[in-house]
């Protein structure tokens, strides 16, 4: 009899576990999940914030793996339209605002730094000449805008009569307008070949010996070996136009140099530039929100890595009030 009762005292013991933990289980799911971030954000617009974005999307991702982020390049006058239309909640914008995109009441954030670089093919018949002497931004105007210049015996002095092979973006975006802004116009009085895409610049002039370009510097550098990828080089601005590349002005060879230079503001803005997202007003959705709070916050830290340069904290804190 004395085993039979302590047999049944066990087994209303271990009911009572199941039971307590049947209760408790779903409790504490629920709590996680409230409180677990989810939800979708999409993105479009600018190539040059392209690369940055994705890597802060798989970084933010690993921490909230409900979340989904997707993301499409197409030049920034896209990214634009579907942030104002409410195509996306936000669009990736690589220039300076009008006073018209102002006056539409549009939202944005600074999140980052580039700019943009005159670029040739590596095989270029005169580049031991262009590398020494590098190219003025008058000299740039007269390529680009003028097409005073348009054979290399104008920049170089050599015996050759090859015409300069100029290569310009189709679409509307940030890179082409801020490159034209550089060299007083709008790029719209950008002339040559016009080319979809920072990809397409860099294979067009990738696979033309006399061509020109202008790229991002991230469609231009390689993150691995922080140097230019094989077929083109990175045309040194002579930026205090005195007809020779100086110390000061050597800067071009490598990622982390150039960066640098734009960071200390000694490559002029334009052609660098803030990057930003924007949105028709201020985003409402939680886990947008705390997406760009991590951005300015923790993902600043893969900045570098990335290819671009990092917010001052002044730029950062000033930002953030955004998102109050």
């Amino acid at each position: 009899m004395r085993k039979k009762l302590q047999f049944l005292l066990l087994l209303l013991c271990a009911v009572f576990i199941l039971l307590s933990f049947s209760c408790q289980g779903p409790a504490l799911k629920s709590t996680t999940d409230t409180n677990e971030l989810s939800g979708t954000i999409s993105i479009s617009g600018a190539w040059a914030l392209y690369p940055m974005t994705v890597k802060w999307a798989e970084e933010f991702q690993k921490l909230h793996p409900k979340v989904r982020i997707d993301i499409s390049a197409g030049g920034a006058g896209k990214g634009f339209t579907d942030a104002i239309t409410g195509m996306v909640d936000l669009g990736m914008f690589s220039r300076g605002f009008t006073q018209a995109e102002l006056d539409r009441g549009i939202w944005y954030l600074g999140v980052t730094k580039d700019a943009v670089i005159p670029v040739v093919n590596h095989k270029n018949p005169f580049l031991d000449e262009l590398l020494i002497t590098g190219i003025s931004r008058e000299k740039l105007r007269q390529i680009f805008i003028e097409r005073s210049i348009t054979k290399w015996n104008q920049l170089v002095e050599v015996q050759s009569n090859d015409g300069i092979h100029v290569f310009t973006r189709s679409d509307a975006c940030g890179a082409a307008e801020i490159w034209a802004e550089y060299l007083g116009r709008h790029q719209e009085n950008l002339s040559g070949t016009g080319v979809f895409g920072d990809p397409g610049v860099a294979s067009a002039v990738r696979n033309d010996a006399l061509g020109i370009g202008y790229n991002n510097v991230n469609y231009v550098f390689d993150l691995n070996t922080r140097l230019p990828y094989p077929g083109l080089v990175v045309i040194p601005v002579d930026l205090n136009s005195n007809g020779v590349i100086d110390d000061d002005e050597n800067f071009f060879g490598t990622l982390d140099s150039l960066n640098e230079a734009i960071r200390n503001r000694k490559y002029p803005s334009p052609p660098a530039r803030p990057l930003y997202f924007v949105a028709k007003s201020k985003p409402d959705k939680k886990v947008v929100i705390e997406f760009l709070k991590w951005i300015l916050i923790h993902g600043q830290q893969f900045v570098e890595e990335a290819g671009y340069v990092s917010l001052s904290e002044d730029f950062i804190t000033m930002e953030l009030l955004k998102l109050e």
